[in-house]
């Protein structure tokens, strides 16, 4: 998909039919033929990643969402039948059919993608789920038992380790989706959801949880740095911010930068245990 300069150029790949079936999809059921018919090609775009639900703009460094992408997979929901299948011992029993396009993808047994998601050439797909409007780009591995929900954008080279938990956006269809930048790493069992965002070559430890309103804060100064959103190339962690309330004093969940890498810096697993261990968390 060819990324527009800025939001303002943006035109959906998907066709403006979507928009005019959402405004009256109150009234549409699986008996529509013509309707779902024109939602399965739009989602097949998706599939096929000649359409992607969200993307970050090059010139503005915002999350830009492709609204008729995200109606397009609402309306699956009004126009599509349960339908049951078999896969082997497994039955499913669905609306939405699972994936069955996965050129230069290696896909190991368990793994589970649902027809909507795109997976690029070159990503490992180790025992995982990925769902529907779900980007997963080039060089990136899910590892074993992660979850990449509905709508998350996952970048290129990215390590997203066991049992990590990326999140889910899928209503409403203007909501942002988790973005996972280029080159990042994702330790085992890190949560990432609401809709918040992992920068270009950061460290996440693991056990970390990132929510849409978590604050961030860089541990040398003490400053929140953001909410929701950890920098490029930042070394984080999950900590507490102490805050006073009524009834006493408490600690409330946090994300702390411990360190910047130099941009552009490959990671280094020693280097990074090192920095991790100096501060008092694990590395597993």
């Amino acid at each position: 998909m060819t990324v527009p300069q800025t939001p303002s150029a943006f035109t959906s790949p998907i066709p403006a039919v979507i928009d005019e079936l959402w405004e009256r999809r109150a009234e549409l059921s699986p008996a529509d033929t013509e309707a779902r018919g024109l939602v399965v090609e739009a989602v097949d775009l998706l599939d096929t990643g000649a359409a992607r639900v969200a993307f970050v703009d090059p010139a503005t460094d915002e999350v830009v969402v492709d609204e008729r992408a995200k109606r397009a997979i609402l309306l699956t929901f009004k126009l599509l039948e349960m339908v049951e299948n078999r896969f082997g011992d497994f039955h499913v029993h669905d609306k939405v059919p699972l994936k069955t396009t996965f050129d230069g993808v290696r896909v190991v047994p368990g793994a589970i993608a649902r027809w909507g998601s795109y997976c690029a050439p070159g990503t490992i797909l180790m025992p995982s789920f990925i769902n529907i409007g779900g980007y997963v780009d080039s060089g990136t591995m899910i590892d074993t038992w992660a979850t990449v929900g509905s709508c998350a954008q996952v970048g290129k080279n990215v390590h997203v380790a066991g049992g990590v938990g990326i999140g889910g956006v899928l209503e409403p269809p203007n909501a942002k989706p988790v973005v996972i930048g280029d080159d990042a790493m994702l330790f085992s069992r890190c949560i990432v959801v609401e809709g918040a965002r992992v920068g270009k070559g950061a460290v996440v430890a693991s056990g970390t949880i990132l929510t849409a309103s978590m604050p961030v804060i860089d541990v040398e100064t003490g400053e929140e740095i953001s909410r929701g959103h950890i920098p490029d190339y930042a070394v984080a962690v999950g900590g507490t911010r102490m805050k006073k309330f009524a009834g006493g004093e408490f600690g409330q969940p946090a994300v702390l930068v411990l360190k910047r890498l130099t941009e552009g810096e490959r990671h280094d697993k020693a280097q990074l245990n090192d920095i991790l261990r100096d501060s008092g968390v694990a590395t597993g």
